[in-house]
This record gives C-alpha cells, structure tokens and sequence, in this order.
C-alpha cells in the first residue's frame, strides 16, 4: 500500500510544478520551494509573420544604437540576425538614423522589400542595457523566446533610469575627475579635491541634460565655463591650483576621445558617413568644450580675477595605484555596467593602462607613444574576442572600457584650445599629435581582430 509521501512522489512525476494536496497533515502543501526547470519550448522564429520579424529587428538596431554601438557592428549584428529569422536585410546606420530594407530570403509571397527609416540622436555607451539586448536578440534567434516576448523585454529596457543611477552617475564624474588628475597629470591633494567637487557639478548638469533637450544642446559648454570660473575662484582665494590640469581632469569624461576613435575606425571599414557625420560631432563637442573653457577664463580675467602661477608639489607615487583602482570604478559605473561585470570591467582599464605605460616605455617613457597605444589596442581587442569566444559574453565589456584611458579626446581638447589663441602654431603640432594617436590605437584594435577572430554569432 503507497503511503502518502508515494502518492506525492508520483504526483510529482505525472504533473511537474503542479501543487499537489494531501488529507494526511505529514505531506508538505508547499511545493513553490521544490526546484523545477522544464525543458524550455523552442520556437521557429522564421515562421513568425513577416511584420514581426520586421518589427524585431528595427527593435533591436534601435536599442543597439541608443547603447552606443558603432555603425559598422549594428548593420553587422542586424544583417546576421535577419539571415537567422529567414530575412534578407540591407542596413545602413549613421550616428543620428537608421535605414533598412528587408525581403524574404526564400523568395515568398512578401518578396517585395519594404524600407524603415529611423530617426535618431547620437547613442552613449550603456554596457548592462547593450548586454541585455544582445542576450535577448541571441534567445530569439535561437527559437528560445518568442518574437513577441522578445519585442516586450527590449522595451523594458528602455526605463528610465531611477534616482540611486543617477546619483551613481553623479558620484562617477567626481572619481573619474579626481582619479585622472591624480594617475595621469600628478597633481597635488588641492587639485584632486577640486576636481573630485567640479566633477560631481559637471555630473548633475548631464544627467539634468538628459531630460532636457534645451539644457542638453549646450551643457558641454555649460559645464566648461562652470568648471574654468570654479577652478579659477578656488586659486586665487581657496589653495593654489595647477588650473589647467584640474579644468581638463574635471571635464575627462565629456572629452569625445572615444568618439573620435570610433569614428577613425568606421572610416577605415569604409563606413565612411558614419564616420565623417561621428567625426564631425566629436569635433563640435571640442568646440563647445574649449569655448566654455576659454570663456570662463577671460570672463575672470574681466573682473580682475587673475591667478598666480605657484609650484604644485604632486602627491606621493604610489597614490597612483589608488586612483587607478578608483577610476576603473568610476569608469564601471559611468559605461553602466551590470554589477556582476564590474570586476571585468575595471580589469580592462587597468590592462589598457598598463599595457600602454609598458608599451610606451619601450620607446619613448611616454605611455601616449604610439607604439603603446597600438600594443595596447591589439591586446584589448584580441583579449575582447577570446572573451566572447570563452565567456560567451560581448567583447565591447572589454573593449570600450580598455581604450578609456588611451583615447585622445584631452590631445584635441588642447588641439583646439591653442588655435583659439594667438599660439596657433601649438594647435597644429596638438593636431599632428592627436591624429597619430588616434591611428595608432585603431590600428592596434584592427590588428587585435586579425590575431584572434571572433565568433560568427557573436559582433558586439
């Protein structure tokens, strides 16, 4: 005769994740503790209408392109997506819209190729949302989740962000300042406090910016008069600053350096509107930054507020071990990344940092020399593919964090500042400068691909 724990085991068996109730007070009702993991039911997603797998894909480029994807890896990703869902896709993408044209790929009655146009705003790198996105577009490709299901988690992914984010981002700007000023312009503990304080004012303007388009158009300059009058005011009547390090390390996180990288190598694929439309914003952002600077000091300068040049006694050497580890940090919580990347993350700034000290030193002792931005870009970007190969995750978590260090938006930010003075001839030689570094961690991050081909499937 089965007793009562018989009867539920069998209970179990015939009707798994069922509850199962039971006279005899012994038995456990309970059963939302007991583990179960049904087998998950597998869709073909090219059998889904031909809207909706329209509708997907235009889904997905959109959310990509909002997270920061470069032009070249979106029309990557959406071309081999659309072969998956039995779509012929013609993609193109530049910084501010979308155009795509798909077909069916086995020539059915929708043969006729019907065209979307997106019109969009330059993306921000947002690693935990692009992380997301990719895992959702790689489950319905597959025939894991449903086309439907698909289309509602990436539109979940599109909430706001809530008020502990944002402050999160505040806090980033003032340790990626206060790290910057310390790690690469060895400044003293006035300058680190003041740029740590004038980061957290530049934070809260941009992440006011964001839901205000007005505020945003002009909050790169805003934030640059801001910091220059600060940072003058605090000279002259607070602690003697080294004032050109502090303006620069408290501005770090506008310069458009990545931008300018991303743009360099979409010209080199070829993806040449993109890239020239990419330069051309990364230059614009130049411009307000340097005319925000440039006011701010001349504006003091007007009202008698002028400066003294003092010697900065720069902080102890291994202070540079701490501010590196703060400013992988910062940088972690800037690019958005999901807390269990953050390790992984913060690993590649220092490796990009590293490498690029190592490389430099090698040559010239200088860690901007192009040999070792191009060390340190073919090691970021071969280690980004055997990351995706190994940890079946994207290669951008250690791609675009690796280079944050190395990209030269500081070099055309003091490019640009001396051709608006009477030094011009500075300017030019900046220019010079900055174009070699910007080629030199391209091709480094090209050469990186070469080495170590990433998987077919995998293009973030």
């Amino acid at each position: 005769m089965e007793g009562p724990d018989a009867a539920y085991r069998s209970a179990m068996v015939d009707n798994p994740g069922l509850s199962v109730e039971s006279s005899d007070p012994s038995v456990n009702t309970s059963i939302s503790s007991v583990p179960y993991a049904p087998e998950p039911e597998l869709f073909e997603p090219a059998l889904a209408p031909f809207e909706s797998r329209i509708a997907f894909l235009m889904a997905l480029a959109r959310h990509l392109h909002q997270y920061g994807t470069s032009a070249s890896r979106l029309e990557l990703v959406i071309t081999t997506a659309g072969q998956r869902l039995g779509l012929e896709a013609e993609v193109w993408s530049s910084p501010t819209a979308i155009i795509t044209s798909f077909t069916e790929a086995s020539g059915g009655p929708e043969t006729m190729a019907q065209t979307q146009v997106i019109r969009l705003v330059p993306g921000d790198v947002d690693l935990r949302r692009l992380c997301e996105a990719d895992r959702i577009a790689d489950l319905v490709v597959a025939g894991h989740m449903a086309l439907r299901e698909g289309m509602h988690q990436l539109q979940l992914l599109a909430a706001p962000d809530r008020m502990p984010a944002k402050l999160a981002i505040i806090g980033s700007y003032g340790l990626a300042a206060a790290s910057i000023v310390t790690l690469l312009m060895h400044a003293g503990l006035a300058d680190l406090i003041t740029s740590g304080l004038i980061g957290l004012v530049t934070g809260t303007v941009m992440v006011l910016a964001g839901s205000r388009p007005r505020l945003f158009a002009a909050s790169e300059a805003l934030c640059a008069l801001m910091a220059s009058l600060v940072a003058t005011l605090i000279s002259v009547y607070v602690a003697p600053l080294s004032l050109r390090s502090v303006v620069l390390a408290s501005l770090i996180i506008l310069m458009p350096g990545m931008a300018l990288t991303t743009a360099v190598r979409e010209i080199s694929s070829q993806h040449l509107v993109a890239g020239v439309a990419r330069f051309g914003g990364a230059v614009a952002s130049l411009l307000k930054l340097t005319f925000g600077t440039v006011g701010g000091f001349q504006l003091c300068a007007m009202l008698g507020i002028v400066p003294q040049e003092h010697l900065i006694v720069p902080l102890p050497a291994w202070t540079s071990l701490p501010a590196l580890l703060l400013g992988s940090f910062s940088f972690a919580i800037s690019f958005r990344a999901a807390r269990r990347d953050w390790l992984v993350v913060m690993g590649a700034v220092a490796l990009g940092y590293f490498a690029a000290r190592w490389g430099g030193e090698l040559t010239m002792g200088d860690a901007s020399a192009p040999l070792g931005l191009f060390l340190a870009g073919l090691l970021l970007g071969a280690l980004a593919n055997v990351f995706t190969k190994y940890a079946d995750r994207p290669g951008i978590l250690i791609r675009e964090p690796g280079i944050i260090l190395l990209v030269p938006g500081s070099s055309g930010y003091r490019s640009v500042s001396h051709m608006l003075t009477p030094t011009g001839e500075l300017g030019v030689a900046s220019g010079v400068v900055l174009l070699g570094m910007m080629v030199s961690l391209v091709a480094g991050l090209m050469f990186g691909d070469l080495l170590v081909t990433p998987r077919h499937n995998r293009n973030l």
